[in-house]
């Protein structure tokens, strides 16, 4: 059974080295494609080692298919190139491997990110001087570097690689109660102890311990199956357990989304309610005072109504000034930064940064004031803006623009999103919340969307409202 098992895999060689290369390659590809620059998370600052290693270790694999085909019209010196490419290929992605798993071991053990570059530094100059100081041929030396590339660094990197990832999943994953990406971290984990076994042990034969006893030949004589199958299987693991955890990423994306749109819609909602106490229920119980006031000068001091009109009016100074607190503590205290200062502060916020490219243009003259009141208004309708283009466009690029001509203010906000139905969701509270604040900034609130067009939202004042517009209270 073993010897036809052989016979079959050894009739599809070819087929096993190029899957091997072919399952290493699309994880490295895979994990080039996927964006990581809006995570918080150590795990995707390490990835890109580790797509490193995928494409190389692949090209490797693939080297081993080439390399003899070149062979057959190549004149010696160039096959002899190849092989050397072909090592420092193979020496390079178990490098790149080393660094991820000590990358990921980052915040543990800091120093531990030098050992992979001291190590192939090691293994390089070892080769360095085999080749000029020794008579052995390429292929002889092209055997010697591959062995001690799994010994030096394919060994200790996965080894470092499975621990690393068992560390973030413990400390960065668990914590977040994704079950299933915890999980599947555990798998590629256990996948790269295999891998460590069988790249870092069973590498080509030698005359000396421990390479005559461990090497691919026993194994294929222990089992019938070649080791880049074994070897390919387990990069199948990795590539799944991988790719399925990386989903960690966009679940971030969303949660940080989810966090904008509470703390904006709250804010909004504090600001809304301090406005309707400010519009409605503070002015009725004003003018039920000065109704109250009115009627008691009409009336005896000694009189028990005016005795009674006068503890009504107290009641309602009291009611008054408790809601004046509480309309203070609900609504947005106004900035002492400048308008210039805060639209740079809104337009650099990370909240933004990491889901989109923000930009800012800025040409308003030196000469122009804007109250803390306004200033506040108006950062708080370019915050909801940036936040609606984050949340609900899925814009990558937004342009800011604050300008004033010929007597007016612009403040100019445009998204490359998908837009929006203008007529279906105008009502929505994030519109009305901007609109709002336009009207109490004597301006008016234009906005222009259309599906798959994106979104402009443009704020326009007087420049008389710029310089003389007070908020009553």
């Amino acid at each position: 059974m073993i010897t036809d098992i052989r016979r079959f895999f050894n009739l599809n060689n070819e087929m096993v080295l190029f899957l091997y290369g072919l399952v290493f390659f699309i994880l490295g590809l895979a994990i080039s494609l996927q964006s990581r620059r809006h995570s918080r998370l150590a795990l995707a600052r390490s990835l890109g080692w580790l797509a490193v290693f995928g494409v190389t270790h692949g090209l490797h694999a693939w080297g081993q298919l080439f390399v003899p085909l070149q062979a057959t019209y190549m004149n010696h010196a160039g096959v002899s190139l190849l092989q050397i490419f072909q090592v420092l290929l193979q020496g390079l992605s178990f490098a790149a491997l080393f660094q991820f798993g000590a990358d990921l071991l980052r915040d543990r053990w800091p120093r531990l990110v030098w050992l992979p570059l001291v190590v192939t530094g090691g293994w390089l100059l070892w080769l360095l001087g085999l080749g000029l100081f020794t008579n052995v041929g390429v292929g002889l030396w092209q055997q010697q570097a591959s062995i001690w590339a799994g010994y030096l660094l394919a060994l200790p990197g996965a080894l470092l690689t499975a621990y690393g990832l068992r560390h973030q999943a413990e400390k960065q994953i668990k914590p977040l109660d994704l079950t299933p990406i915890y999980s599947t971290l555990r798998v590629a984990g256990l996948a790269f102890v295999a891998f460590a076994v069988l790249a870092g042990l069973f590498g080509a034969y030698a005359d000396y311990f421990p390479p005559n006893w461990i090497n691919q030949t026993v194994l294929t004589r222990w089992v019938g199956v070649p080791e880049p199958m074994f070897r390919s299987l387990t990069g199948l693991v990795i590539l799944i357990s991988i790719i399925r955890a990386m989903e960690v990423f966009d679940l971030e994306i969303d949660q940080m989304i989810e966090e904008m749109e509470i703390a904006q819609r709250v804010a909004a909602e504090r600001d809304h309610i301090g406005r309707e106490l400010h519009d409605g229920a503070i002015q009725m119980a004003y003018t039920a005072g000065l109704i109250v006031e009115s009627a008691r000068r009409k009336l005896a001091d000694e009189d028990v109504v005016a005795q009674r009109l006068d503890r009504a009016m107290t009641a309602l100074n009291e009611a008054i000034a408790s809601l004046r607190a509480y309309m203070s503590d609900l609504r947005t205290a106004p900035t002492t930064v400048s308008l210039a200062e805060g639209l740079q502060r809104e337009t650099s916020d990370p909240r933004f940064t990491t889901l989109m490219d923000v930009s800012l243009q800025w040409e308003v003259p030196e000469t122009a004031v804007f109250t803390p009141i306004q200033t506040t208004h108006i950062l708080a309708i370019v915050g909801e803006a940036l936040s609606n283009a984050a949340r609900h466009a899925q814009a990558n690029r937004v342009a800011v623009k604050a300008a004033e001509s010929n007597g007016t203010f612009y403040l100019d906000v445009t998204d490359n999103g998908i837009g929006f139905n203008f007529s279906e969701d105008e009502s929505g509270y994030g519109l009305r919340n901007m609109r709002d604040r336009a009207r109490l900034l004597g301006g008016q609130l234009l906005i222009d969307s259309s599906q798959n067009q994106g979104t402009r939202i443009l704020l326009t004042m007087p420049k008389e409202t710029t310089e003389t517009h007070k908020e009553t209270t």
